[in-house]
């Protein structure tokens, strides 16, 4: 029997270790604190790697899950943005200090005290976090979110990691009709990127591995698609993009091919996370003066304005849903690579 303090969740209970349906218990209930049932949850890489310790050690048992939406159940006495009933989303950032420059200038998303992760994180007071593999959510009001009256709680979720993560960084670096935008990996990160680029009004290529996904990317809103194995076809676009959005990485990633691409004063956009380090010639950027950017998820304001800007552009992700009970078998069609482009696991 679950009691108010629990929740049922998929743990993990160690490296390569199947994921157990099991009872958790759930973070202190305090004034901020905004409750929810999960009604759906999406996949992200971030999931894996954490399920892996492939970023480092992970604090096991760990419930990961980061693109969360649902339904208030339970609102702490500070809260008044939410009510129950309301449907909201959470994203990959439970919480932050809330009092450096970073969090007062609206980027708690780089907190300099440090953030809490929605799962493998830990709280001040010392209570673990738990993400969104579950029945239910519990966490600080200052990182839950609306969700827009014309979009569903399946399609909204996956906004909160793989959207917000693509939609901060093109907005930051100010893309807009007139630009040339490639898109480095067709995947969950990568789809997103050719919607929001194309929602924008720019130019996108795809520049991909794989010519499996040619007729996706043109579908997604793409004007062409690069193998990158293509020298021909990638000399074709020698200095033309004035942004390049990186959402896969693999090791033997060719920087000086792709940074050819760009025009002088271009942005190349860092999103995906990899396990190795980079390996960049410095004359590369020297000489095209190319800023080289990293970004990390996005702040609340960023996430309420990629939701309003989804809403009026209706700008929608390609999705796959499994039902919540199936979670072990989902994790492995995903590592399978099966996913075009998120999956969304549905209580």
């Amino acid at each position: 029997m679950v009691n108010s303090e629990t929740f049922n969740a998929w743990a993990c209970t160690g490296k390569d270790q199947p994921l157990e349906w099991t009872e958790m218990p759930f973070k202190q209930f305090d004034a901020d604190t905004v409750e929810m049932d999960v009604t759906h949850c999406g996949i992200c890489g971030s999931d894996v790697h954490t399920m892996d310790s492939g970023w480092g050690p992970t604090n096991y048992p760990c419930v990961v899950g980061h693109e969360i939406t649902g339904v208030v159940t339970r609102v702490g006495d500070n809260v008044s943005k939410f009510k129950v009933g309301d449907r909201v989303g959470v994203g990959a950032q439970s919480l932050s200090c809330l009092e450096c420059d970073s969090c007062k200038n609206g980027f708690e998303n780089i907190c300099e005290n440090g953030i809490t992760g929605t799962y493998n994180g830990t709280y001040p007071n010392g209570d673990k976090s738990f993400g969104g593999y579950a029945e239910k959510w519990r966490g600080h009001q200052h990182f839950v979110f609306k969700v827009p009256d014309n979009m569903t709680n399946e399609i909204a979720a996956t906004f909160f990691c793989a959207g917000v993560t693509t939609f901060a960084p093109l907005r930051r670096y100010n893309v807009k009709k007139g630009d040339c935008v490639a898109v480095i990996g067709l995947g969950g990160l990568g789809h997103f990127a050719v919607l929001w680029a194309a929602a924008m009004g720019a130019e996108v290529v795809a520049i991909s591995h794989s010519k499996s996904k040619k007729d996706d990317a043109l579908k997604l809103g793409c004007s062409d698609f690069v193998m990158s194995s293509d020298k021909e076809h990638m000399a074709k676009y020698k200095g033309k993009f004035t942004h390049i959005l990186c959402a896969s990485y693999a090791d033997d990633f060719d920087w000086g091919a792709h940074l050819a691409l760009m025009k002088h004063n271009g942005t190349f956009i860092l999103v995906a996370a990899p396990e190795v380090p980079l390996s960049i010639p410095p004359f590369a950027l020297l000489v095209k003066q190319i800023q080289l950017s990293g970004s990390l998820i996005g702040s609340p304001k960023q996430i309420e304005e990629m939701l309003e800007f989804a809403a009026e552009h209706n700008v929608r992700p390609w999705i796959n849903k499994y039902s919540m009970k199936d979670t072990p078998q989902a994790i492995k069609d995903f590592r399978s690579g099966k996913p075009r482009y998120r999956f969304v696991l549905e209580n």
